[in-house]
């Protein structure tokens, strides 16, 4: 029974860090970090399908990537486009963001090698009298910070 519990409780760690492995990797790569206030809409937002006014446009800026408005686009649904502003590291925006962003690609480096190695823990559990989770559990807090 207590075999069954572990196997479980690794599974379900493999799970969740294979999860937030993606997710600072999706974060990192969003636009979204600073959103702007809406424009306000004009006579060009009118949806020319619906009649209606289309939503408000929120100019928004990620580490290295951002969304604009492409004004000559009125019929298309779409009409930001998201991309990134800076062509090297050193176009990023700040000292700071620069900063943000080393240090947050080394915690998705680490995280994305803990879930790759939180794969093999449901075969070998230890490695040298060390156990597995302990490892990744300390690497995993490193990345976090």
């Amino acid at each position: 029974m207590c075999h069954v519990i572990v196997t479980c409780r690794s599974m379900l760690w493999t799970l969740l860090s294979i999860v937030v492995a993606f997710a600072e990797l999706i974060a990192f790569m969003s636009a979204d970090w600073l959103i702007g206030k809406a424009k306000p809409s004009s006579s060009d937002d009118v949806d020319n399908r619906t009649g209606g006014t289309q939503e408000p446009y929120h100019p928004t800026l990620g580490i290295y990537g951002r969304c604009t408005r492409i004004s000559h686009m009125q019929l298309s649904r779409r009409d930001t486009l998201c991309g990134p502003y800076a062509e090297n590291f050193s176009e990023i925006a700040s000292g700071f963001w620069q900063a943000t962003a080393i240090f947050l690609a080394m915690g998705i480096m680490i995280l994305c090698a803990v879930a790759f190695v939180s794969v093999f823990t449901m075969c070998v559990q230890s490695i040298m009298k060390k156990s597995i989770f302990n490892v990744c559990g300390l690497l995993q807090g490193i990345a976090g910070m």
